[in-house]
């Protein structure tokens, strides 16, 4: 005999983790006085991973989507548009991702000071960015369990459904198979739920 599955027998999902405004604001600062800062000579390759991060930042893609793409035929310049490789699927699809024009213009410019780099910008290797990440984190205060490049994607999402935009563009932005999954970052935590009543006066 079956029983019913009650409601309260049904794991809850848990909120991805993510960073705050001020955190993100943070990391990126110091991944930008880190390009900045750099000597000439030093310049070219740190230009890489600043690169690197805005797109993952303004994304939510994956890291091995990132350092997929191909400058010279997946960046829309004018459009501020890239096509992005979608990973975890059967065979190699692409999605039209949208991000701030100075993301492309960043792009832009780098290639214009290093013509040399055009279609190799995001050919880097994962284990030098993830080192790299978390040296930039580190400055900026960010927790350890926080300084991974995987907990932009989880910002990203958040910023995006905060924002008031509807969840299936959500989907679609991140490449998410199926809808269930870019649901779980509609959850909101106690400690937001509290702040947000406490600003209505409701508690």
């Amino acid at each position: 005999m079956q029983y019913p599955v009650k409601k309260a027998d049904l794991p809850v999902p848990k909120l991805p983790a993510y960073l705050t405004e001020a955190q993100v604001n943070a990391l990126t600062k110091a991944f930008q006085d880190w390009y900045d800062g750099s000597t000439k000579g030093r310049r070219k390759q740190r230009g890489r991973y600043w690169l690197t991060y805005l797109v993952l930042r303004f994304t939510g893609a994956r890291l091995g989507e990132v350092l997929l793409l191909n400058d010279t035929t997946d960046v829309n310049f004018r459009e501020a548009e890239i096509r992005m490789p979608t990973l975890k699927r059967k065979q190699l699809a692409y999605r039209q991702v949208f991000v701030p024009q100075n993301v492309t213009a960043e792009i832009a410019t780098y290639i214009a000071e290093f013509p040399e780099m055009r279609g190799k910008v995001f050919r880097i290797y994962q284990s030098n960015f993830r080192r790299t990440f978390y040296e930039r984190a580190k400055e900026a205060g960010i927790p350890r369990k926080l300084a991974h490049p995987h907990v932009l994607r989880h910002t990203r999402a958040i910023e995006l459904l905060r924002a008031g935009v509807p969840v299936t563009l959500v989907q679609d932005q991140l490449g998410h198979a199926y809808l269930t999954t870019t649901a779980v970052y509609l959850k909101i935590s106690g400690q937001e739920a509290r702040e947000i009543l406490r600003e209505r006066g409701l508690v």
